[in-house]
């Protein structure tokens, strides 16, 4: 079952044109995702003109497995990123705890469906999926937390706490910190949280194995998704690298010394989004970061000098072209140069991303004509809600689609209640107050014919009359509740699970509520079900 994008709340006017009306949106991206005949255009174009260094990026990436033992699948389509009749399907995602919310998770299988959907109907070409770990990401307040549902399906925000940093402080890249000890305490809390199933000891025990103290978000992220990826031929890739930092060093110089060729066309397409839509990103002068004093800082142009922001330090022209000369290992992009840097490595067919990427992609079409590099097809990622046969039977019992459950929980209880109710209260209240102001209207003139002061006086008595029909309502309506506390729990339940927190399910919880319940199996069953070519939100029902 599919639903409509426009049915569900919180989706913005250009993810839904960029999805369904196309033509609206054609000036901010240079493909159309629907348009496969632009496909074998952009294949073309990939295959005539091949990166230099497909050979050595295949090197490094085998270099970046050395601890691992990657299937033949993975090894085959490490080694197939020499050819050049190879194309690559890219998603990436920040280091989020314990693989994040589902949707990371979505992105991936998107990817690697989307690989064997094309080598089906493309057999002149490879096509190989690739994760690129976001580890130079330094907000570490959006990787540190996930969402759990306990037993009475209440939504529980379970944070890793690095004690011996400020809350506060500039952490630098998130892919080279290390877990301290309170690791163990937040896994401590994680499992408490869960259900006890048959397949929670096993669990636990793998995803203690992958978060343990000294090792890095990183390495912990690139394990986890290697365990549950890697018979895909999933290419989890680390563009932390040193090696990968010395490819790149001719991005980042550019970037450094032609700014101002580029700002100027990021701001304009900025401000025309605006006009329309919305700007994802705000637009810097200079797109580069810079690790120094253990933070991560953006660099910023002042006169005839660069500094870092928030800090001090600064540099000049010179300084900052030796620097990304000898250690460009200590630079990284932002969100609008970072896909430059990817598809200036990769030869990119296609980025798999949901909404916001969407949305930042619009911005960057001047970068991608300054640095004179074809963009990547932007394909939405897939995005789906799981629906238990428990919260099934419930939707059904109350005569609901998952649509019905999009609102706010206590609306959707008061609709439920007056459905199951002999009588509509809200109804009956309504009407009583109505009686009553026709009467006190017909009173008041009455009245006003025998003293007109009296009119004063009526309304004064029509407001405490009304005010005792509210009170009246109030304790009628908790009455109700408690006639119908079962079926008050059950829409709690429904909720949480289906729209925790007023959010999608894929934006809220973990992957590993589902792999507790019934084993982490279940990613192939969501692996199986899952449509990459529907473009609507899919409901994959789990018995």
């Amino acid at each position: 079952m599919f639903i409509n994008f426009k049915e569900i709340p919180g989706n913005t006017k250009l993810f839904l044109d960029y999805l369904y009306d196309f033509d609206k949106v054609k000036g901010f991206y240079k493909y159309n995702f629907r348009d496969k005949e632009q496909f074998s255009v952009k294949f073309k174009q990939l295959c005539e003109s091949p990166k230099e260094f497909r050979n050595e990026l295949s090197a490094i990436i085998n270099n970046q497995y050395k601890s691992l033992s990657p299937s033949s699948k993975t090894l085959k389509n490490i080694s197939l990123l020499k050819s050049k009749e190879t194309i690559g399907v890219v998603t990436g995602q920040q280091l989020g705890i314990l693989g994040g919310p589902l949707y990371t998770f979505y992105k991936i299988i998107t990817a690697i469906k989307l690989c064997s959907h094309l080598s089906e109907r493309y057999d002149n070409y490879h096509f190989v999926p690739v994760f690129w770990l976001e580890g130079d990401d330094h907000d570490f307040d959006e990787v540190r937390s996930i969402n759990v549902l306990n037993d009475n399906n209440e939504i529980f925000k379970i944070s890793y706490n690095d004690e011996a940093i400020e809350e506060e402080k500039n952490r630098g890249s998130i892919g080279f910190l290390r877990l301290k000890e309170s690791i163990s305490l937040f896994l401590k809390d994680f499992e408490n949280q869960l259900q006890n199933t048959e397949f929670k000891n096993p669990l636990m025990e793998n995803l203690k194995s992958f978060y343990r103290e000294e090792k890095t978000f990183k390495d912990s992220f690139k394990e986890l998704l290697f365990w549950l990826f890697d018979q895909y031929g999933l290419i989890i890739f680390d563009p932390q690298d040193v090696k990968i930092k010395e490819l790149l060093k001719p991005v980042f110089k550019k970037e450094i010394n032609d700014f101002r060729n580029h700002t100027e066309k990021l701001v304009n397409i900025s401000a025309n989004l605006e006009e329309l839509y919305h700007a994802q990103v705000k637009i810097r002068p200079i797109n580069l970061f810079y690790n120094y004093d253990e933070g991560r800082y953006i660099i910023e142009p002042i006169e005839n000098e660069f500094r870092l922001k928030g800090k001090r330090k600064k540099f000049s022209l010179e300084e900052i072209n030796n620097l990304i000369e000898t250690e460009p290992d200590k630079f990284s992009p932002n969100v609008l140069l970072r896909p430059i840097c990817q598809d200036f490595l990769f030869p990119t067919g296609f980025y798999i991303g949901g909404p916001s990427e969407v949305a930042y992609f619009a911005q960057i079409l001047p970068l991608y004509d300054f640095y004179n590099i074809d963009p990547a097809i932007i394909y939405p990622r897939s995005s789906i809600t799981i629906l238990e046969r428990a919260l099934k039977s419930v939707l059904d019992k109350y005569e609901m689609s998952l649509t019905d459950m999009f609102t706010d929980p206590n609306k959707l209880k008061n609709k439920i209640i007056n459905n199951v109710s002999d009588k509509n209260l809200e109804e009956i209240f309504k009407e009583t107050k109505n009686q009553i102001d026709l009467a006190f209207d017909i009173l008041k003139e009455k009245l006003f014919e025998l003293d007109k002061t009296m009119g004063d006086v009526t309304s004064k008595y029509r407001l405490k009359v009304l005010g005792y029909i509210d009170e009246l309502n109030g304790k009628a309506t908790e009455a109700q509740k408690k006639r119908y506390d079962i079926t008050l729990r059950q829409i709690d339940k429904a909720s949480a699970n289906l729209f925790p927190n007023m959010n999608l399910q894929e934006r809220e919880l973990s992957f590993f509520h589902y792999a507790n319940k019934y084993s982490v199996d279940v990613l192939q069953k969501i692996f199986d079900d899952l449509a990459i070519n529907k473009f609507e939100h899919q409901i994959i029902e789990l018995e």
